[in-house]
């Protein structure tokens, strides 16, 4: 017969399992579907981004709205491959680009986000509905929208709004 003490014991540690099972649970759900972590690999994004920032994504956010001008976006196109960039024209808008300067529907974009380096020129085009053209801030080394390796973003590509940097400890905040 067990005494009170083993009982204890024993009753303590189930506890502490459960409690264990509950939070990796929880943690997978939070990762799943609600926020993630992802570290920024490039330059595309500097300067309002540096290579190495880890950041924290909402991912629930765009189940229930649409992504909005000048969010930062997290793009995946594979297992491997995650892009961070800009949203800056959404379907049925007309981007073009001359003597490095954004127009959004014919109308010059003052974008004090993106680095002073000069960039291509890009002709007119216009965004089919139900995508959007996403931009790093770093226009002279990014691969985006512009390019057909990345083209028109489909909504299901992006898995979430950055909502905050981690790190580097001196830059922790939010992110616009």
């Amino acid at each position: 017969m067990k005494s009170d003490r083993e009982r204890s014991g024993s009753l303590e540690l189930r506890e502490w399992l459960q409690s264990a099972i509950i939070a990796v649970i929880l943690a997978f759900i939070i990762k799943m579907f609600l926020f993630d972590f992802v570290m920024v690999d490039g330059s595309s994004m500097v300067p309002t981004l540096d290579n190495g920032d880890r950041l924290i994504i909402n991912k629930i956010g765009y189940t229930i709205g649409e992504p909005q001008y000048e969010d930062i976006v997290i793009l995946s196109y594979s297992k491997s491959v995650e892009y961070v960039k800009r949203v800056v024209a959404k379907g049925g808008d007309t981007v073009e680009i001359k003597d490095t300067v954004f127009y959004l529907n014919d109308q010059p974009v003052a974008e004090d986000y993106i680095s002073a380096v000069p960039y291509d020129d890009f002709a007119k085009v216009t965004v089919p509905a139900g995508t959007y053209f996403v931009m790093g801030d770093n226009r002279a080394n990014s691969s985006d929208s512009r390019y057909e390796s990345l083209g028109f973003v489909d909504k299901d590509a992006i898995d979430g709004k950055v909502i905050f940097r981690i790190w580097p400890l001196n830059a922790i905040g939010t992110v616009n």
